[in-house]
């Protein structure tokens, strides 16, 4: 890519950044008052945050079956409603104690 294309290709991102976010405030003007809107509208970050962590913690630790011990001691813990300190140690020590489960039993296995 060339110096122009990669600044005609910023030049393009920020415009469509600019414009997500000013549309709405020139398109609506009044209180949202409609009930489905405002739920849909509450629970919009909390659907992207989860778009976007899923698939990466699924491809975190390089082997599926850690990243999927990790994954379940988290949200057993957040279901729990522990600290985001206590979600993330219990996420880490599952997938650490998987792994080491995996090493002793594969090669127990060939």
């Amino acid at each position: 890519m060339d110096k122009y294309g990669f600044w005609l290709y910023l030049l393009v991102m920020a415009g469509v950044t600019y414009l997500v976010r000013m549309l709405p405030l020139v398109l609506v003007k009044r209180k949202i008052t409609n009930r489905f809107i405002l739920s849909f509208l509450h629970y919009v970050p909390y659907a992207v945050l989860t778009v976007m962590t899923v698939p990466a913690a699924l491809y975190a630790t390089g082997s599926e079956i850690t990243a999927a011990a990790a994954l379940l001691a988290a949200l057993v813990l957040a279901w729990r409603r522990k600290s985001l300190l206590v979600v993330a140690a219990g996420a880490v020590a599952g997938a650490l104690l998987s792994y080491g489960f995996l090493a002793y039993l594969l090669p127990l296995l060939a």
